[in-house]
């Protein structure tokens, strides 16, 4: 089986990249959205076409398009090695957690406390500060101001039996670095917390294996994971059947249902399986006929390792490249390795405004995006403006060496 990434391959099942209005355009704010996958775009336009019908009625348009929405259910659940009723669609992240933390609102008594991070996008951290209200201690785990990483070492000065929920990211969508999720998991667990952990960040760089993190919720979003513009989220088993029920009273009962108040977008739900058909494309592509009967987690671990493999080893030139300037300083890691793995998502703090820099840079065909990035805490933390925001090159394992060259070439021009 090939360990390296067919790079063309991989490019061919994006139909952005044969769009002739986006040739010569090399894309760098897939943080902020990936391109989508052509079997994800397969499966939305057949189902638009041919099941835009109410769900589960007993007629053959409306049962095939309730099948293809069970489909995308049990197949993402299977590849990030969970129970099929422990997965769950909403409209994004950001409503997720919301719903959530109304079902932990009525679940927590007063004076229960909850960590949450200044790493953290808002979604991950705005909803759960809100619980102060109904009588909930908030404490907040402080990234180190210099280095931008949550120490664990300060979480354990946090920790006690008080402590209920730990909410804190997979990886800063800023930062870059990935957090020893697993670690902080047990952690909290040992107080008897549970943890709910944003993978919006991490999730594009490969489906994570939610029962080897061990965390209890786990969230991402499928549009900047290739697919459609939805939320998914992982709660497990024994935390979903303690938390009150948010959707109607009938939908108690089901799993599912709970947690998704406004009910799914039946044909953005359905389309998520092509997020699974595109990993087994690529698993397919590279193990060919050696690679066995993998299971699908198994399968989504090696893609992941293919994809991080392809990823460090065009983020480690942008890295040196960076490094070596004095106009520009990256919020994070500069380098890859360490404890844990760094994803292709570089901020930096700019002498010039970064709005400039980013309007600058389309004239160098590289699409790349300024601003807060929803985490006007973290940058605040490590001594920036908010206001006047931060640069972002963000890529994925889609994006070429030319294409970081062309990056390199235009950042050199425009800084």
């Amino acid at each position: 089986m090939s360990t390296d990434l067919d790079i063309d391959f991989v490019r061919s099942q994006f139909p952005a990249f044969d769009e002739p209005s986006l040739a010569g355009q090399a894309f760098f704010e897939n943080a902020g959205g990936s391109y989508t996958c052509r079997q994800v775009i397969d499966r939305l336009h057949r189902f638009y076409t041919q099941r835009k019908v109410q769900p589960y009625a007993p007629y053959a348009a409306s049962q095939a398009g309730g099948e293809e929405m069970d489909e995308a259910r049990s197949r993402l659940a299977a590849m990030m090695n969970v129970e099929t009723d422990e997965l769950s669609f909403g409209p994004s992240t950001s409503q997720n957690t919301y719903v959530l933390a109304q079902a932990f609102a009525e679940t927590l008594a007063p004076g229960d406390a909850v960590i949450v991070t200044d790493q953290d996008h808002e979604a991950n951290s705005g909803a759960w500060r809100r619980l102060a209200v109904r009588g909930m201690e908030i404490r907040e785990w402080h990234v180190d101001a210099e280095s931008g990483q949550l120490e664990v070492d300060r979480l354990a000065d946090l920790l006690d039996e008080r402590v209920k929920l730990v909410c804190f990211p997979h990886c800063s969508n800023i930062v870059g670095q990935e957090n020893p999720v697993a670690r902080i998991v047990a952690m909290a667990h040992d107080v008897g917390a549970v943890t709910c952990v944003d993978g919006v960040s991490m999730a594009p760089h490969g489906f994570p294996d939610i029962d080897s993190l061990g965390t209890d919720i786990y969230l991402f979003s499928s549009y900047k994971t290739y697919g459609p513009h939805q939320g998914i989220m992982v709660v497990r088993h024994g935390l979903a059947d303690r938390l009150a029920n948010q959707a109607h009273f009938f939908n108690a009962g089901s799993r599912t249902k709970r947690f998704t108040p406004a009910g799914p977008d039946h044909a953005q739900v359905a389309a998520a399986a092509g997020m699974a058909d595109y990993v087994d494309a690529l698993y397919e592509h590279h193990a060919g006929a050696t690679g066995g009967k993998a299971g699908p987690a198994e399968r989504a671990r090696i893609v992941t390792a293919m994809q991080r493999s392809h990823e460090d080893r065009t983020l480690a030139p942008l890295l040196d490249f960076l490094g070596s300037r004095n106009d520009a300083r990256i919020l994070g890691s500069g380098e890859l390795g360490g404890e844990t793995g760094r994803v292709p998502t570089v901020a930096l703090h700019t002498a010039r405004p970064a709005a400039a820099i980013a309007e600058a840079l389309a004239g160098h065909g590289v699409m790349a995006g300024a601003g807060d990035f929803y985490a006007v805490r973290t940058i605040g933390a490590m001594g920036c403006d908010a206001d006047a925001g931060v640069l972002r090159l963000s890529f994925v394992h889609y994006t070429t060496d030319s294409e970081v060259r062309q990056l390199m070439d235009g950042l050199d021009a425009c800084l």
